[in-house]
């Protein structure tokens, strides 16, 4: 309950971004391949981000 006004950190709200493209891509799938690998490979970009920011952590 404490946790609900919690300002997330960078890392927390590009972690959803990757889970959110990732979902995104997996349901375009079955129509578009093309934007499907275009959804992963934005993920992927942001899962490098989020590894950056824990390596300097």
């Amino acid at each position: 309950m404490f946790g609900l006004f919690k300002k997330k950190s960078k890392i927390e709200k590009l972690d959803i971004q990757y889970k959110k493209l990732l979902a995104e891509a997996h349901q375009l799938s079955t129509s578009s391949r093309k934007q499907s690998d275009a959804k992963v490979t934005q993920a992927n970009e942001i899962l490098k981000q989020i590894n950056m920011l824990r390596a300097n952590s």
